[in-house]
């Protein structure tokens, strides 16, 4: 390689690293911000952003706190403890849909996938025609429904319409459809019944899709806000999701608290189960 295209290649690669750095720090600033703001004090974070919701003056945006203090942390974990319970609410939900949705997909899943039965694609394509739905036109029927179940009021409004997700079923069919059949044939000449074909074979070959259903699943339900608005009477039962997403003056300043709390679950996850999720992906053929 001659002095010209060595020179060439480093310009090449510096304004590729450029263009990199820019795009994470772009990614990353909302992050940095929320984090830098929350060692602010209230009164700070109120002359510096509270026109946001005022809609009156001019944002005094910044990074670096004029005064660090710990208040809007003491507000959250001592002061406060009606933070820490929205906080508990959303796992509470978010875990028992994560459980229940994999649970149900994975015999749904292996159904649409290993069996025939009449009418199987009819059911099949009624169920992708579903999960293109938005959770909002649901609503409605879903509020009919669970009422006369009698579960408005309670978790179970929230926690049985996601554990029967269409998702869920739709994406592991795809992966369960990967899985040779030559495998179940081999077992079932072994003795094995179907229960012991999904749970020894079929959950063990589709590992990675059940991850990335769990980590997709979570964050879908981990940042619900519409269905606890619609569903839940009391306050005291929402979750985390719907203080963000009710941010007022008053609260602006222990928000940046609560985003970081509401953000550390679904991060803790992806950076555990990262490579499953880009595997289960690959696998389901959904790239």
């Amino acid at each position: 390689m001659t002095p010209k295209q060595r020179l060439a290649e480093r310009v090449k690669n510096g304004i590729i690293y450029i263009v990199l750095i820019a795009l994470a720090t772009t990614t990353l600033f909302p992050i940095l911000f929320m984090a830098a703001s929350s060692f602010m004090g209230r009164s700070e974070v109120l002359n510096s952003y509270g026109a946001i919701l005022s809609g009156t003056g001019k944002m005094n945006i910044h990074i670096i706190p004029n005064f660090v203090t710990l208040q809007g942390y003491a507000e959250v974990f001592v002061l406060t403890p009606n933070y820490l319970i929205k906080f508990w609410n959303s796992l509470l939900i978010a875990t028992a849909i994560v459980l229940g949705q994999a649970l149900v997909a994975c015999f749904s899943g292996y159904g649409f996938a290993k069996f025939n039965f009449p009418l199987k694609n009819v059911c099949f394509y009624l169920l992708v025609i579903l999960m293109m739905m938005p959770q909002q036109v649901t609503l409605v029927s879903n509020y009919i429904v669970l009422d006369w179940l009698g579960w408005i009021g309670s978790y179970a409004a929230l926690i049985w319409p996601g554990v029967f997700s269409a998702f869920g079923v739709f994406l592991l069919t795809q992966v369960f459809s990967a899985l040779p059949n030559d495998i179940m044939e081999s077992a079932k000449i072994d003795g094995a019944n179907h229960i012991q074909i999904l749970f020894r074979i079929v959950i063990s070959h589709g590992r990675a899709g059940i991850a990335s259903l769990m980590i997709l699943c979570f964050i879908d339900n981990w940042n619900m806000v519409e269905q606890p608005l619609v569903f839940l009477k009391d306050r005291t039962m929402y979750p985390l999701s719907v203080f963000l997403a009710n941010i007022n003056a008053q609260a602006l300043d222990t928000a940046f608290v609560c985003g970081l709390l509401a953000m550390l679950p679904s991060v803790l996850l992806f950076m555990h189960l990262k490579d499953a999720l880009i595997q289960g992906i690959e696998y389901s053929n959904l790239k």
